[in-house]
């Protein structure tokens, strides 16, 4: 009996701080959506990531030549605990599928992805067995960035567009609900109503448990 109301008032508690979050807090953020979207998409941390060739392109970008820095996005991360931005930056295999999905999952909220280079995009030359075609099959991808493989010029102004997607979110769509799942939400051009944004579709969730059998 005392198990059960220690878990009683457990649930209490955790509900009305649940309630207070997504009415209170949430309206709080949204007021202040500009500056919080300002401030995200002004310190965005990449994590250290390369597949291929793409990433020595990624690597130049870093370089003083170009200095990705000026955008508050030199700061690579060790770690996906560490990161907010994952750039997949190469090839992405069938294999490699699931490991990008478990990296991406340990990344906290916010979070983005971009692809970069045709091959992480729609697969590239690459129409093979082994070879995923684009990596929006194992995790959502913010930004796609064309070429074969994009300049340091391409990736800054992926990094720019990514900067704009940013700016139309809504804060307080990464607000945990009680189950832990998070809810995306942006704005966009053209729409009345916040958009939410599901993290797979279908398909992308039917090729993640063929690669995982």
């Amino acid at each position: 009996m005392a198990e059960h109301q220690e878990g009683f008032v457990l649930t209490t508690v955790d509900s009305i701080i649940n309630s207070v979050r997504r009415t209170v807090g949430a309206k709080a953020m949204d007021v202040s959506a500009p500056v919080v979207n300002w401030a995200r998409k002004s310190a965005l941390w990449p994590m250290t990531f390369g597949l291929a060739c793409c990433a020595i392109e990624m690597i130049a970008t870093g370089a003083g030549r170009f200095d990705i820095d000026r955008f508050g996005a030199g700061v690579f991360r060790p770690s996906p605990r560490q990161s907010d931005l994952i750039i997949i930056a190469g090839t992405v295999t069938l294999k490699m599928g699931p490991v990008v999905r478990r990296v991406y999952e340990q990344m906290p909220e916010p979070k983005w992805a971009m692809a970069m280079g045709a091959c992480a995009s729609t697969g590239g030359p690459f129409d093979s067995y082994s070879t995923m075609q684009g990596v929006d099959r194992c995790i959502p991808v913010d930004v796609y960035i064309p070429g074969c493989p994009p300049r340091p010029e391409a990736l800054l102004y992926g990094l720019m567009r990514l900067q704009d997607i940013i700016m139309r979110e809504a804060p307080s769509a990464y607000i945990f609900e009680s189950d832990g799942t998070v809810r995306r939400q942006r704005q966009l051009e053209g729409d009345e109503e916040l958009q939410d944004i599901s993290p797979l579709d279908r398909e992308a969730e039917e090729v993640m448990s063929a690669i995982s059998k």
